[in-house]
């Protein structure tokens, strides 16, 4: 066990090299025109966010904002980060200091300005003092989540509908700590990576794999041929999530907005519908609340062997 006068040492040190190397990236184009923080660069920056999440192909998440979301990005080294910004007010802590070591190991760029110009260049209302800019993730194939050879079998959650990005944020970073094998987003109707979304699962679209498909109801048949129970969650649905029968196969829950809930074709396609039982007077849970509770629920009937 470490001393822990020598881990307080330690921290000072990473501190200061984190103050040391901030400084050292200062660049004096930061008060150019149409540099980071100039209104030219932010609405060229907008139409490229817009353009990126309106691609088929495209899941965005290439502008990043928190420290816990950009430390991530460059800890799982998954896509290459372009540049990282800091704010020149921030007070050093650790997760600096750590991410300013990590872009010097990968060799990101950082660039510091000031607070004004951060919040000017920022997407999001709380960037916490940092924002990286990276390649956008790229989704894998649906096939993915069948085809490995693990004896755990595969748990799955499906979005139908959810369109706010904090929801989709909450669910994913739930989703990467419970051991969730995969996400699957429907390419219409949902919403993608925006930087709200990424934010929100602080780090989780770093290492969740996530599947975009053309037509949920048609991917979730193909599933439910492929060997997999499709689960729907619906309020109305008369058993609970504690009498899911199907916990310990291959699994795949799906989701829908809140309000709209699931579609009626949605719906035909599961195998079981199950509800969250409701004690209180409030009509329903928040989707992402709704999402932690099946799936811990799923994982603690898989732990009993139920």
């Amino acid at each position: 066990m470490s001393h822990p006068q020598g881990r307080a040492q330690s921290s000072g040190r990473r501190s200061q090299t984190a103050s040391r190397k901030s400084k050292n990236h200062r660049s004096a184009s930061n008060t150019k025109k149409g540099g980071p923080g100039s209104n030219r660069n932010r609405n060229d920056r907008d139409k490229n966010q817009s353009r990126s999440r309106n691609r088929p192909d495209s899941l965005g998440g290439d502008h990043i904002e928190g420290r816990q979301a950009v430390r991530e990005l460059l800890r799982a080294g998954t896509r290459r980060a372009k540049q990282v910004f800091i704010s020149e007010d921030v007070h050093d802590t650790a997760i600096l200091a750590e991410i300013a070591d990590l872009c010097e190991e990968r060799r990101v760029p950082i660039r510091q300005l000031t607070r004004r110009k951060l919040d000017d260049y920022a997407l999001t209302e709380s960037h916490q003092g940092v924002v990286a800019q990276a390649e956008s993730i790229r989704p894998v194939e649906i096939e993915t989540f069948t085809s490995s050879s693990s004896r755990v079998p595969p748990l799955l959650v499906a979005l139908d509908g959810v369109t706010d990005p904090g929801n989709l944020g909450a669910i994913l970073r739930t989703a990467e700590i419970a051991g969730v094998t995969g996400i699957v987003l429907p390419r219409h109707r949902a919403v993608r990576l925006t930087p709200a979304a990424v934010k929100a699962a602080a780090g989780a679209v770093e290492h969740l794999p996530i599947a975009l498909v053309a037509g949920l109801p048609a991917v979730l048949k193909e599933m439910s041929e492929k060997g997999l129970w499709i689960v729907g969650l619906d309020g109305n649905a008369k058993n609970s999530i504690y009498e899911m029968q199907v916990a310990t196969e291959p699994l795949m829950i799906v989701l829908g907005a809140e309000g709209e809930g699931l579609s009626h074709l949605t719906k035909k396609r599961c195998d079981q519908l199950v509800s969250i039982p409701q004690i209180g007077q409030l009509e329903s849970l928040n989707v992402s609340n709704a999402a932690a509770i099946t799936i811990y629920e799923v994982k603690r009937q898989r732990e009993i062997g139920h």
